[in-house]
């Protein structure tokens, strides 16, 4: 047990509950009833992975340092520089020039970044099935079965979209486009993942860049899709630094708890 481990176990759980905010926002605002419902379901799955995650975090920094800490802490009244969520997940659901949480969705962006991240943790989380921690190895085996069928359900509307009409094969290649060049920040190991590789807890993340990108590459040649040229770039939300979206994201997701801290519903 250490800071390091701590760090990595909110880095998991920021990163879920960070996507599952994403998605909900389409509750409501589905293309269609079925995708509505799904993209609920999806969010449910990350945001109930999330509060496993918090929970461990908790009993984790309770050990080291006596805190006692809740999910509803690690979730609503950190700043955002303590979240330490990739960028990917924080994007809205709309290109590059999108100014806030609000601007018009497209779906193509949400199946893009769906795929590319749950691709990426589906192997996280078999890897994680042997961690040496017990607790994250549970959770990890809860969590694999949901990331199989979020895995499924992006790689199937994936396919769809880039085989499918010229202007879907435009949009989700505008989509992989845009948001490809942030998977870099899932590869770019620091002394958190080198510490907890080193322990057992978690695998080194670059060691699954190359089955990662096998199974991008297969999706991609099925969609008649084609990788973006790669960037130097490496995004930074693991490490605290964010895009300016997530100031949006947060302000709409702790509104309430920070307006009535301490409520109950």
């Amino acid at each position: 047990m250490s800071t390091e481990h701590l760090a990595y176990v909110l880095r998991l759980a920021d990163n879920a509950l960070i996507l599952g905010q994403r998605n909900a926002e389409w509750c409501s605002h589905g293309p269609a009833l079925e995708e509505d419902i799904a993209l609920a379901n999806i969010s449910l799955d990350l945001i109930g992975q999330a509060r496993l995650l918090y929970s461990h975090a908790a009993s984790l920094e309770s050990a080291l340092t006596g805190a006692a800490k809740t999910e509803d802490d690690y979730a609503y009244f950190r700043t955002e520089r303590e979240f330490a969520n990739y960028t990917l997940v924080e994007l809205p659901h709309f290109g590059p020039l999108a100014g806030t949480a609000r601007t018009e969705r497209d779906y193509a962006v949400t199946i893009v970044r769906n795929f590319l991240y749950s691709a990426f943790m589906a192997h996280v989380w078999t890897a994680l099935q042997a961690s040496s921690d017990t607790q994250l190895a549970a959770i990890a085996a809860k969590s694999i079965k949901e990331t199989r069928y979020h895995v499924h359900h992006a790689r199937d509307w994936l396919v769809r979209f880039g085989d499918g009409t010229e202007e879907s094969h435009r949009r989700a290649q505008a989509a992989l486009d845009y948001l490809m060049p942030y998977t870099r920040e899932f590869f770019h190991p620091d002394a958190v993942e080198r510490a907890v590789a080193e322990a057992g807890i978690a695998p080194l993340a670059s060691d699954l860049e190359a089955v990662w990108r096998d199974d991008v590459q297969s999706a991609l040649a099925e969609a008649t899709l084609q990788a973006p040229a790669e960037v130097k770039h490496v995004s930074t939300g693991k490490l605290g630094e964010h895009s300016e979206h997530m100031g949006y994201l947060l302000a709409e997701m702790q509104s309430l708890a920070r307006q009535h801290p301490g409520a109950s519903w």
